[in-house]
This record gives structure tokens, sequence and C-alpha cells, in this order.
């Protein structure tokens, strides 16, 4: 049995978990769920003020408290990252700049210098993204000209055809809806300072966007043809694409005024609809800036605005935690948790429908409000919950989630997130789509999920299964480890399938368990613990590499664990937990590892470092 000095006396691997229980149950709200911070990077609060400047309704006092927290996350050099302790990020270091300038930063301040000398040798604002050169033209510091063309006539085009807005993932299905209206409406508001310190030092231009042979050079050409069409659009037609643009956005807002319960599509929404004319007392937008402040926290920090949050997510992982604690089925946390995950259940179609109309609704989102976008990852975790828990009120709502999970499976037999066979790759050509991952394909990480929630409900000889385990055994890589999609990265998603395929029956002696279980003892690090930095969705050299942390700790342990295995390898993970457990019971956790688009958005889920070593230890001493 694990133990660790701490102080003057040993701490038993037992105790580190008594410690982790009580601090998770006293985060618990009333009400019944969990929440984390979702944290990010300070693209959504520059974006955030921009907003609100191009709005009129930017505040001394939110521009201060922004300020404030933009500053404290700039780095020596001057730069802003994606992550913790990351390389720094071009366009996200653009955006921080114009946000502070906006605050009042005089760009001859140290920390102003430091950054436009970076922004300067990274190319200027002509080799950043698409979406930070979009705010720059909303207030005249780039030509409309030069970004590319997105046009809103694409709503008309049939769910079958190649493009259409339904062959974009759901998130940005609904970030490109309302660009597409602000960029066929080219609006201009400028801001009360230029930039010409950000031009690049030898003075040429270096866009992000190259003509390159094949498909990227076809969507070029494409790009240039409707370059030409904006000039001179079909005028009644142009107007009613804007209409029914409006009209489905505002079909889709959340009853919390969010759009999707995430803040890009909020910002962008709001923008599209006050150029079509809705005021800022109009109902719809109102609700959206209020539901703006549901995603903002203020804090001895200052003012910072999370991209998203994730209750049910949390809660559901949660409760998992604590029944692999051994917090007994009818303890009253987890029937409050039932109680309130019951009433989070998705009962009516979505966007989901248009690729499965026949398909009855079920399951569950990822936020508090998002009725249009439930996901088979929150509804895997919620049905593995709730069927742990044993409320018999949730067997309805149990069996609707795994119906409509099981209608979800793609044609090839994986899971993608929140729409099935949201595979075709031609969106990820165009010339405006280098901002992150835009389609939504089966991923290893989600479909264990759903082979592990199935499985617990005695399905694991069902064709669903079945097939979802062989596309889960042809996707592992070489190495013997999985991709991880939605968490960092290999760890994450061969901590994720290893225990899914135990559970649908895989013997722990067969090769591919075997390979996954020498690829985390290859990987672990000399002091225990397990990390992989975020680097490593680009660049192969950091896979497996990273400074220790105790989710990503947490995950190989699971697999390593649901292998069978009790040797040093478990022994030394569970050790670093113990040590690493901070008195009140939790750990720490600076660095991210969750992923929002692998390679340039990432997440630090601040529940992750408590909820995941909590089941490595229920587990292993279950296991002892």
């Amino acid at each position: 049995m694990t133990a660790v000095e701490t102080g003057t006396r040993t701490r038993t691997a037992a105790e580190a978990l008594a410690a982790a229980r009580e601090h998770l149950l006293l985060l618990q709200s009333p009400e019944g769920w969990w929440k984390g911070e979702l944290q990010t990077n300070v693209t959504m609060d520059a974006e955030d003020l921009l907003l609100r400047e191009f709005l009129g309704i930017r505040t001394g006092a939110d521009t201060d408290e922004t300020a404030r927290w933009i500053r404290s996350q700039q780095a020596p050099d001057g730069t802003w990252a994606t992550f913790h302790d990351g390389p720094p990020d071009l366009s996200t270091t653009v955006e921080a700049y114009v946000a502070l300038r906006l605050a009042g930063d005089p760009p001859d301040a140290g920390h102003m210098v430091r950054a436009a000398a970076h922004i300067r040798g990274a190319g200027g604002i002509p080799a950043t993204r698409v979406f930070t050169r979009f705010w720059l033209a909303m207030f005249g510091r780039w030509p409309w000209d030069e970004l590319p063309v997105l046009p809103p006539e694409m709503m008309y085009l049939p769910r079958w055809f190649p493009l259409n807005v339904y062959d974009w993932a759901c998130w940005a299905r609904q970030t490109i809806v309302p660009l597409a209206v602000v960029g066929a409406l080219r609006p201009v508001r400028p801001l009360p300072f230029g930039l010409a310190e950000l031009t690049p030092e030898d003075g040429v231009p270096r866009s992000r966007t190259r003509g390159l042979p094949g498909w990227d050079t076809a969507f070029e050409t494409l790009d240039r043809a409707l370059h030409v069409y904006e000039r001179r659009p079909v005028q009644g037609l142009r107007r009613a694409a804007l209409r029914r643009a409006g009209e489905w956005i505002i079909a889709r807002q959340e009853r919390d005024g969010s759009w999707g319960g995430i803040q890009p599509p909020m910002v962008y929404s709001l923008i599209a609809l006050h150029l079509l004319g809705y005021g800022l007392d109009h109902p719809v937008v109102r609700r959206g800036l209020d539901g703006l402040e549901r995603f903002t926290i203020r804090d001895g920090k200052g003012r910072r605005v999370e991209a998203c949050q994730s209750p049910v997510w949390d809660t559901v992982l949660a409760m998992n935690a604590l029944a692999d604690a051994g917090l007994p089925e009818g303890h009253p946390a987890l029937e409050r948790a039932a109680e309130w995950v019951l009433g989070e259940e998705v009962r009516g179609p979505g966007d989901w429908s248009v690729r499965r109309p026949g398909l009855p609704p079920g399951g569950w989102a990822f936020e508090f409000d998002n009725d249009c976008y439930p996901d088979v990852d929150d509804t895997a975790e919620a049905v593995i919950a709730l069927h742990r828990v044993r409320h018999p009120p949730a067997e309805p709502a149990i069996e609707r989630g795994v119906r409509w999970m099981a209608g979800m499976a793609s044609r090839d037999g994986g899971f993608g997130a929140f729409d099935a066979d949201n595979t075709r790759g031609l969106c990820r050509r165009l010339p405006f789509c280098d901002f992150g991952e835009v389609i939504d394909p089966p991923s290893a990480d989600v479909t264990a999920h759903v082979v592990e929630a199935m499985a617990h409900r005695g399905m694991a000889d069902s064709l669903t299964v079945k097939r979802a385990v062989v596309w889960l055994l042809k996707a592992q890589e070489p190495d013997g480890s999985w991709f991880g999609r939605w968490g960092a990265n290999h760890v994450y998603g061969t901590g994720a399938v290893v225990p899914a395929l135990i559970a649908a029956g895989v013997r722990p002696g067969r090769p591919e368990i075997r390979g996954a279980v020498h690829w985390l003892e290859r990987h672990q690090r000399d002091d225990g613990g397990w990390g992989e930095d975020l680097r490593s969705y680009r660049d192969p050299a950091w896979i497996g590499r990273g400074v220790s942390t105790p989710s990503q700790t947490a995950w190989a342990l699971l697999a390593l664990l649901a292998a069978g295995e009790r040797g040093a390898a478990v022994e030394r993970g569970v050790g670093w937990l113990v040590e690493h457990q901070r008195a009140d019971g939790t750990w720490d956790e600076d660095h991210f590892t969750g992923t929002g688009f692998p390679g340039d958005f990432y997440i630090n889920y601040h529940l992750y470092r408590l909820v995941f070593p909590l089941s490595a230890l229920g587990r292993y001493l279950k296991g002892a």
C-alpha cells in the first residue's frame, strides 16, 4: 500500500482519498451540481472588450479590470500564449495588445514595447489568423477586401451539397453563420488609435494563407471568384440570405441568452444581429448581453471571461469519482446530483437531427442551457453516473440517452461529439478556416466513453459496441497509444480507451492492451507522474512528454489499473498523487490538459485536478 511521508507523519493513499472526497463534496452547489472554472486564454477577454467597444457599451470599470487580467497573463518576453507555459502565439498577442491599447496602455510602455517587437518580428498583423484580422477590419485597421469571403448565400446550399452549414461542426457552424453576415455588411468603426507600430520589420506582409497545389489552390481560386461577386452581389438574393441567416441565429439562442453555451458564437451573433438592425434594447440582444455576465469572473486577479461553462460534464465526472471513492449509491450528495442531472436532459431535436432525422431525442449537453446541442461525450458519462447511483427515477432518461447515443454512431462505427458523420474535410480547406478544427469526426476518447457506458448497461455484446470496439482497435497508434481529441493528448486517449476495452470484454493480455501498458510505462516520468505537453498535437517530439500533472497521472493510472497492473509503475504513480496533494485535499494544476481545437485552443478544467485523481485513488484502493 503506497504511503508518502508528509511532514512528521506518513500519509496513506486511503487518507489522500478521504481528503479529496471531502473537498469535492464541499464544492457541490445546493442545487446538486458541480462546476469548476473553465480557463482558456486572453483572446476571450480581449474580444469581449472589442465587442463592447463595437456596440458602444464598454465601461471604464470593466476595461480596467479586464486589462489587469490580460497584463497578468503576459510572459516576460511581452507575448501571450494559448496555454500555460506555452510558446508565444502571434494572434493572441495582437488581440491582447489591441485590447490594452483600448484600455489606455501607451505604446511606449515597457510591456507594450516588448509585445510590439515580437509582433513585428513574427510578421505583424498580416501573419495573424483570419479571426484576428476580421476584428481589425471591423475597426478599420485591416482592409475587408484582403479577408477571405464566406457569403451568407451559403444558407441556401442544400444539405447534400458540399460546404452547406451542416458540413461544419456545431461550434464552427454557430460561428460561421454570424461571421458571414458581418463579412457581407463590412462595418467599420475606427479605433481611436492607429497600429503602425505593428508593421512587419522588413515591411513585407506575410499572409498565413498561401496557394498550394491541389484543393488549396482550388479554394484560393474560389475565394478570388467570391471577392468578385462581393463587389456586385445579387441584391435580392443577398437581402434574403441575410434575413435567413438572422432567423437561423435567433432560432438557436438558448434560454440563458447564449448560443450553444459558448462565448465565441455569442460574441459574433450579437454583432451580426446588431448589424441587421436589432437594437441593444431588443429582447434577443438584451438576453445575449445579460448571458455574457454568467461567463464573467471577477476576483482579485481581475475580470475574465470563460469561453464556456461545464456544469453537466463536471457534475457527472464528480458523481463517477465519488462512486469510485466508495461513496454509497444512496448518499444525499449523489441523490441531489442525480436529480439535477435529470433536469438537464435534452428532450427536443437539434442540429444533430439533420443527419439523424428519425432518431428520438435524448442525452445531455455540456452547459447549463444548451438544448440545441447535446453531445455524445456528456451523455456517455451521464449514463454511467446515473447507472451507478441506482436512482430509480433515472431509468427512463438513461434508456433515452443510450438510445440516442447509439443512434449517433457514424458509418464507420466510431462516435463524434456533436454530430454523426460530420467528416467532410472540404471545410478545412477554405482560406477562412485557419482557426482550428471545423469538423467533428469520430474520436477515440468519445468512442471509448460510449463503449464504457454501454458496457455498464450490459450491452457489451451489442452490434453498436462491437463495431465501436473494432473502430478503437483500428485507431490505435503504432506506438501503442491512442490520440486524445478532447484532452491532452495520447495520455488522455489511452486513459479513456483501455478501461473501455476492458469493460467491453477485451482481455488484458491482448496485444493492443499490452502495447498501451508498455507505452504508458515508457512515458512515466522520473518523479513517478505522467504529463504531456499540448505541443504534442503539432510536434510528435512532445508525445507523452511534459510536466507531471494530477489529471494526466490519474488518466495513466486508470488505464493501468483497468489492465490489471499492480506493479512499480502504479505504485509510483499513486505515490506521486499522494505526495503532491494539497493539505485541503485537492491538487494544484497550472498546466492545461483539456483541448478545444487540437493545435489552436486549449482548456484548463479546474475540476480535472480533483475528480480524476479521486477516481484513480478509489480504483487503486478497491483493488489493493
